[in-house]
């Protein structure tokens, strides 16, 4: 069944109902938020008890007015948090390129998979990216297995003996690469950045063909991205263990 326009309209009048709710220092009458989207006083309270039953707004049961509620404080902050982590990579995003010639990307893990949130080009004749939004396998690229490894996702999955070996090395030295895997003759050496409270926040990687970034990385490629993430995670609070 497909999407109608009249659902469309639904959605965006909820976004409009939530953001009006939000963007006001008190609370609101029906009949004010009615005036104010152009709607009838019907629709707006059907749309409004919704939002109420999920705990994305409120109504006080004096005055009957809405305000914004507390359903979103999660979402507010999650969002936050996944934007500083950008904010903690991009200067290393362009050190990493500097350094290596190589595409970087910057990635989160959420909802038990990776979603690039921004790709850095590198300074090669032929480009080896990927485009933000995009959803990375988890055990098919370097930015999945490092999400395996830090994220506690490998005990939610299956996962062949292989993999699982696999997973259980990158734990233990702190990266991860891909060869072939997501493009043939292209690679990826990824590491985590972590956040104040340990826990894994996000992935920064380089991306490049395979007769620049081997299966082996060099020495050199490996610090470098290790530097990064650790640079990264100290932005956001982390602190190695003693």
């Amino acid at each position: 069944m497909g999407v109608t326009s009249a659902s469309l309209e639904s959605v965006d009048l909820v976004l409009d109902l939530i953001e009006r709710l939000a963007a006001s220092e008190r609370a609101l009458g029906v009949t004010e938020i009615a005036r104010a989207l152009c709607i009838s006083k019907a629709r707006a309270h059907r749309h409004l008890r919704a939002l109420v039953r999920r705990g994305y707004a409120r109504q006080d049961p004096d005055t009957e007015r809405y305000e914004i509620g507390a359903r979103l404080l999660p979402l507010a902050e999650s969002a936050r948090e996944r934007f500083g982590v950008l904010d903690a990579m991009r200067p290393e995003m362009a050190r990493l390129r500097e350094a290596t010639g190589q595409a970087v990307t910057a990635s989160v893990v959420a909802d038990g998979a990776v979603t690039v949130l921004e790709m850095l080009p590198g300074r090669q004749l032929i480009e080896f990216g990927v485009r933000p939004g995009a959803r990375l396998a988890l055990e098919g690229s370097a930015q999945g297995l490092v999400a395996l490894a830090f994220a506690d996702l490998a005990g939610e999955r299956a996962l062949e003996p292989a993999v699982q070996a696999e997973v259980e090395q990158v734990r233990r030295q702190g990266w991860a690469t891909a060869a072939d895997r997501v493009m043939a003759g292209v690679n990826a050496l990824a590491a985590p950045v972590f956040d104040h409270r340990g826990r894994i926040s996000g992935v920064l990687a380089i991306v490049g063909p395979t007769l620049m970034i081997a299966a082996q990385p060099t020495t050199d490629q490996i610090a470098e991205v290790t530097a990064a993430t650790r640079r990264a995670s100290q932005t956001l609070g982390w602190r190695a263990a003693a």
